[in-house]
């Protein structure tokens, strides 16, 4: 499974394989996590490129916004075992991914949290996923978290951040815009609140003496996504 394109989404048969674990267990039950994540799993090329940063290490990863749990189904189907501790603000989200990740025998050394990121964020050694989250935060509730999560890596370990970026763009525009819908529709339960620049990623993760890349996760959906990668030297 390593060798997909990082840039890429899943192809249908790893998609399937992936999104299968989010069936209802019986017939008729609600299937529409299954087709969400189907469907986010072949358009959106975040967790492939997510797997590539991981790859490799082996220290804990704490997901922070981890919604239904997907990094962890994904990361277990690519062959990475670390423990994983995912923490949203959405405590539903939280009681079906804990059954989903139990239900399907992928809870041994995974932990799920409700956790509200705007108060604060559980203390972790190793490395740190940051997807879709930062737009949810204010501006001082972004630095503070930048630089907790910093300080948060041991040698190895990696700051995995996926965000839209604040500009004017086109794709910036359309982020935004659906964004709101996510939560107009329920999906979401926050409004976003402000988008980070790449300037100030790059200030606050390079003054906390991390090493950063940063990387267009566009794939063939229209939005402002890009994928940064920091580590310590």
């Amino acid at each position: 499974m390593n060798t997909r394109a990082a840039d890429a989404p899943f192809p249908p048969t790893e998609a399937r394989a992936i999104a299968r674990a989010f069936l209802p267990p019986r017939f008729y039950g609600n299937r529409y996590d299954y087709y969400y994540t189907l469907t986010k799993l072949r358009t959106d090329p975040l967790y492939p490129g997510v797997l590539e940063a991981l790859r490799g290490t082996t220290a804990p990863v704490l997901d922070l916004g981890c919604g239904l749990g997907l990094l962890l189904h994904a990361l277990r189907l690519d062959g990475q075992a670390m423990p994983w501790h995912g923490v949203d603000i959405d405590a539903d989200k939280i009681k079906r991914g804990r059954m989903i990740a139990e239900r399907t025998g992928i809870a041994d050394n995974a932990r799920f949290e409700v956790v509200d990121l705007a108060k604060g964020w559980p203390p972790h050694r190793g490395s740190v996923a940051i997807l879709d989250v930062l737009q949810y935060l204010d501006a001082e509730a972004q630095a503070r978290l930048l630089a907790d999560t910093a300080a948060m890596l041991v040698p190895g370990a990696k700051l995995v951040i996926r965000s839209g970026l604040g500009d004017d763009t086109r794709r910036g525009r359309t982020t935004r815009i659906t964004d709101r819908l996510a939560h107009l529709a329920g999906w979401m339960q926050e409004v976003p609140k402000r988008y980070p620049t790449r300037a100030e990623l790059e200030t606050a993760l390079t003054g906390a003496g991390l090493a950063v890349d940063f990387r267009p996760l566009y794939g063939s959906t229209p939005f402002n996504n890009w994928l940064v990668v920091a580590h310590r030297d």
